[in-house]
């Protein structure tokens, strides 16, 4: 019998590059849709997008505790690459730089109950367009590194 522990490495690995795909995607629809006047449905879409941001980037965090500890090359391998913790340190700045886009949208929830487009001005605009295109930066980012990491000897 095989071992199990290669279809759960591969499905980990699996899920954690799905949750990067998902997550640049998620980011490109909001800030293709983002703009001081959005229809109603332009707005839904946007915020759905940081939703399924939210759980793509929860995943890419599951899956990538799983592949250290378990179905990867080892936590050692990952705990003395340095690039690794430059994969980790960009992903935090990303999710830092989502805050206040996803604080934004979720409040927006409470236009959609009253079935009326959020206000948003060009200043906001810009600057909530600016952090989604600097999450899609970091986003880019994180497989550069990560190709790097696995190429190197230490």
């Amino acid at each position: 019998m095989e071992n199990p522990n290669l279809w759960w490495g591969a499905l980990t690995a699996y899920l954690h590059y799905l949750g990067l795909m998902l997550s640049f995607g998620a980011l490109g629809v909001e800030v293709f849709h983002l703009k001081p006047e959005m229809s109603l449905t332009e707005a839904k879409r946007v915020a759905f997008a940081d939703i399924v941001y939210g759980i793509a980037a929860v995943m890419i965090l599951v899956t990538g505790v799983l592949r250290v500890l378990y179905f990867g090359k080892g936590s050692d391998y990952y705990l003395n690459n340095p690039f690794f913790y430059v994969k980790v340190g960009i992903f935090v700045v990303v999710g830092l730089l989502s805050l206040y886009p996803t604080i934004t949208f979720i409040f927006w929830f409470r236009d959609f109950q009253k079935n009326e487009v959020p206000k948003l001005d060009m200043g906001k605009a810009q600057l909530l367009s600016n952090l989604i295109k600097g999450e899609l930066l970091g986003f880019t980012l994180i497989p550069l590194s990560a190709s790097i990491m696995a190429r190197m000897t230490l």
